[in-house]
């Protein structure tokens, strides 16, 4: 698990797929309902958001589907199951606002990350677009040509 000392969050697991399949536009932080093996199990760093996605019900809950927390190792009969739902707590104006931004053709929510933030549980989440596989094939290769170009700048320095 990597952590950062400066704001005392410690990542868990981080959704690096959602940030090739979507383009972001608005970001939040929830935090999460945990049982207690789930926060154990979390803490031996084992988590997966690559399944996972945020959905609203009707009565304005949000929930995080999908998501894979192993059953703690140590854990007895009351241990979790692993790809429960999971409640989200977030303001009700954050859910709102998520809430009319999704009503929109092609708009959906995705986890972004899982993380430690003071001794909680946090996830971010974000509104995210779908791109096109065309979108895709363009930011991989406008990575590359950045790569490229720092590479060769190293290169020319080092003369």
């Amino acid at each position: 698990m990597a952590k950062d000392t400066s704001t005392g969050t410690v990542l868990i697991a981080q959704n690096r797929k959602a940030r090739h399949d979507y383009t972001i536009e608005d970001r939040y932080e929830a935090g999460i309902s945990l049982w207690g093996t789930e926060v154990k199990s979390l803490r031996m760093g084992r988590a997966s958001l690559s399944e996972s996605f945020v959905s609203i019900d009707k009565r304005g809950e949000v929930w995080l589907e999908g998501a894979n927390v192993p059953e703690y190792l140590n854990g007895t009969w009351t241990n979790h199951s692993p790809k429960r739902k999971r409640k989200l707590l977030l303001h009700a104006q954050e859910i709102l606002k998520m809430s009319r931004a999704i009503e929109a053709k092609g708009y959906t929510i995705v986890p972004l990350s899982l993380y430690f933030k003071d001794g909680r549980v946090k996830v971010e989440i974000a509104v995210a677009k779908g791109k096109r596989e065309y979108d895709k094939r363009q930011a991989l290769r406008e990575e590359q040509d950045k790569r490229d170009a720092l590479r060769a700048m190293r290169a020319v320095n080092r003369r």
